[in-house]
């Protein structure tokens, strides 16, 4: 029974979607099976039409069918698994849409496992046999399948093309090796294979070298990030600490100058009330006096009177309002006052500890300063693309490539008026902000009597009028190199170093704005320093040129 249901034609139980063993099979309306999950993705696509079809009739149903279970069928799949159909031999795989496919089987095409270079062509496991058992066809090149194998026919003479010209750097066929390649160098398109694999195995080693490099470096950096996030965390709490304690005594001093004034107007308070009783008292005794002297006013027996007037008993010392001294309204106003000034005296603590708090923060630098680059190609890994902008351009000059170059011209242009502009000296600044590490190189062309200043500078260097705030090197905002052809002066804030070394007409500058290095280079076929800067810089950088004289130009070079 097992020996009949292995000759069955195994596409019977195969998904017309999928090309495999039917699973979890189901039949449409129509009759037709598939992999549940295979008609279901394909009925997804079709919602946004409203209507679904057979892959296999294109038979159409609206609704959407509900799918059942064709137990028979994956009864009969599972039977037939059991007896060895599934694990059938790789040229039962038939080739899908995005397979390469035999080129010797006919009717329904199978896999390809292997293209012959030779044949050109691709073989199934089946048709691939011969080149795995005959001697002259095992010496042919396999490889996996490729749909490329028609691009080594020559288009000119249909032949394979087997050789390498080294001349025009192209594969070629014998016959053109003979015609318009005569005399080239060529070599077998394997002798060339085998050195190209050769040079591409070194730089292999070389890009795997530095993979594994990086890859310590990037190692080492999330153990670096953690320390960092471990190290500020533990600063932030400790801060907190200390800023919660600065709370805490702020409050408890707060609350004993509270006790203290709450105290001392407690005293105070009984004091003037002691006073007031007495003289409430006081008050009381004169107006019964006053009563009694009344009554013997009143009494008209002259002898009665002078009887009992000598009995009078004399007034007791008065407490006049008069020795009293009343204080203003604010008493304890003096005591404002000394806490004004207590917080005056922290503001300003607090207010120099913040600066010098946040500049220590800021110096936080994690990462070790990189060396300086030494060769061209080192700064050239910094390259950056300099263009200049028109706004800040001086009327007399005139850019161009690109806004690249710039040309100092006899007659002024007519820019409109723009507050970046350069309104004194023909100075020019870049689009492009500088900050990390950069590098560019600037082909400086002097005229006759000319000169040309390379810069950098911060923004915020003044425009209008002919001061030293605006001009490059004569401030403590810019920094600049001159060159009038024959020698070289670095100049900032006005002060100017003569720059020793030839001449050339291609400066390069390099900067490094976290460790606050600007370099200048004297660029030819080699780099030469021709002056350093070690500085710290607060703000953005930007390049700046200026020239002087008709004819001078000065054009920042494309590096990539």
């Amino acid at each position: 029974m097992a020996q009949k249901e292995n000759q069955l034609d195994r596409e019977r139980f195969c998904c017309s979607i999928c090309l495999d063993l039917l699973k979890d099979p189901v039949t449409t309306v129509c009759g037709h099976s598939f992999c549940r999950s295979c008609i279901n993705n394909h009925w997804d696509k079709g919602e946004e039409r409203g209507s679904y079809s057979c892959p296999q009739c294109r038979q159409t149903f609206t609704p959407r069918p509900v799918l059942e279970k064709s137990t028979m069928l994956a009864d009969l799949v599972e039977e037939l698994k059991k007896t060895g159909l599934q694990a059938a031999p790789a040229d039962h795989c038939y080739a899908g849409p995005e397979d390469m496919a035999c080129d010797v089987c006919t009717g329904r095409k199978l896999k390809a496992l292997k293209s012959c270079l030779v044949c050109l062509a691709s073989y199934c496991e089946k048709h691939l046999q011969p080149h795995l058992q005959s001697a002259p066809l095992k010496k042919h090149k396999l490889v996996e399948p490729s749909e490329k194998l028609q691009e080594n026919i020559c288009s000119r003479h249909d032949e394979v093309m087997k050789i390498f010209c080294r001349t025009d750097q192209q594969c070629i066929c014998y016959l053109c090796s003979m015609d318009e390649h005569k005399d080239h160098d060529t070599v077998s398109a394997a002798a060339e294979w085998s050195e190209r694999q050769r040079e591409l195995g070194l730089r292999r080693q070389t890009i795997q070298q530095r993979v594994q490099d990086t890859e310590k470096d990037v190692k080492l950096l999330q153990q670096e990030e953690e320390a960092i996030n471990g190290s500020a965390d533990k600063a932030v709490e400790d801060s907190e600490k200390i800023f919660t304690e600065l709370i805490r005594l702020l409050e408890k001093r707060s609350s004993d100058v509270k006790q203290q004034i709450r105290s001392q107007q407690e005293t105070e308070v009984s004091r003037v009330r002691e006073l007031q009783e007495r003289l409430e008292q006081e008050i009381t005794e004169l107006k019964r006096k006053d009563q009694e002297l009344k009554q013997l006013s009143d009494t008209e027996d002259h002898n009665q009177f002078l009887h009992n007037y000598p009995s009078l008993s004399p007034l007791s010392g008065s407490t006049h309002s008069s020795t009293i001294r009343i204080r203003p309204l604010r008493i304890f106003e003096d005591v404002i006052a000394a806490v004004s000034k207590v917080r005056g005296r922290l503001q300003d603590i607090l207010s120099e500890t913040e600066k010098d708090i946040l500049q220590i923060v800021s110096q936080v630098d994690v990462l070790l300063r990189q060396p300086e680059p030494q060769t061209r190609a080192d700064f050239l890994r910094y390259s950056q693309e300099i263009t200049l902008d028109p706004n800040t351009a001086n009327n007399r000059l005139l850019l161009s490539e690109g806004n690249r170059k710039v040309t100092y011209m006899s007659k002024q242009r007519s820019y409109s008026d723009h507050p970046d502009r350069f309104t004194g000296y023909c100075q020019v600044l870049s689009r492009e902000s500088l900050t990390g590490r950069c590098y560019w190189e600037v082909e400086v062309g002097v005229g006759v009597g000319g000169r040309v200043c390379v810069a950098v500078t911060y923004k915020n260097i003044s425009r209008a009028g002919i001061s030293h705030e605006c001009r490059f090197g004569y401030n403590d905002k810019s920094w600049s190199l001159h060159c009038d052809g024959n020698s070289y002066n670095f100049l900032y804030n006005s002060i100017q170093t003569p720059v020793s070394g030839p001449v050339s007409s291609r400066v390069g500058v390099y900067l490094d704005h976290s460790a606050g290095v600007l370099s200048f280079y004297r660029v030819s076929d080699t780099m030469t320093l021709l002056h350093r800067v070690q500085t710290t810089f607060t703000q953005p950088l930007y390049a700046g040129v200026r020239v002087y004289c008709s004819g001078s130009t000065a054009e920042f070079c494309k590096l990539k």
